[in-house]
């Protein structure tokens, strides 16, 4: 009985914890942190990482990659994203954006890499080609992984000169390793 009182005090906490209950409501919104394209024409590298969703967010982030070549008007965003593999789709994925921070559900991101000017536009070609290399494209497990984090830090392993440290809370980056 104690056993189970423990557990039921534990999921409730978590559950209260928990600042964005409804992924369709949680902010989206950019958050300022990424060089505007309209204003900086050097080609652009940003890692970012934010709380992953719900109380999961307390112990993991979520991890993506966006690049912008010289003089281009949006981000190429590289991420991969579990429910997308539920729907019968890649895990792995790419859009176009002027606005790469955004919160993620609800989380405001942290740059992990910021690499601007000559050095960004010499390796984004390196990335591109990694991104088409990356063996874990439709595929997605929590834990160990492939995960969201276990992409960046594969992309950082193959295109060592970005010098990438991934956040110690980016669970799945070590799976990189099983390549």
């Amino acid at each position: 009985m104690t056993r189970f009182l423990g557990l039921l005090f534990i999921t409730l906490f978590l559950s209260a914890c928990s600042s964005n209950d409804n992924w369709r409501t949680a902010s989206r919104e950019p958050a300022g942190i990424a060089p505007s394209p309209e204003t900086e024409k050097e080609a652009v590298i940003e890692f970012y990482a934010a709380d992953a969703f719900s109380w999961r967010g307390w112990f993991a982030v979520h991890t993506w990659v966006a690049t912008k070549e010289k003089n281009a008007s949006e981000y190429t965003v590289h991420e991969v994203v579990g429910w997308r593999v539920e729907r019968g789709l890649p895990a792995l994925y790419e859009y176009q954006t002027a606005t790469p921070d955004r919160y993620w559900f609800g989380a405001k991101p942290e740059k992990v890499l910021s690499i601007i000017g000559p050095k960004a536009e010499t390796l984004i070609p390196k990335i591109e080609e990694a991104v088409k290399r990356y063996p874990w494209a439709n595929e997605y497990t929590v834990f160990p992984g492939p995960n969201s984090n276990t992409f960046p830090a594969w992309i950082g392993l193959q295109v060592p000169e970005l010098d990438l440290d991934m956040p110690f809370s980016a669970i799945g980056s070590g799976y990189a390793d099983n390549e």
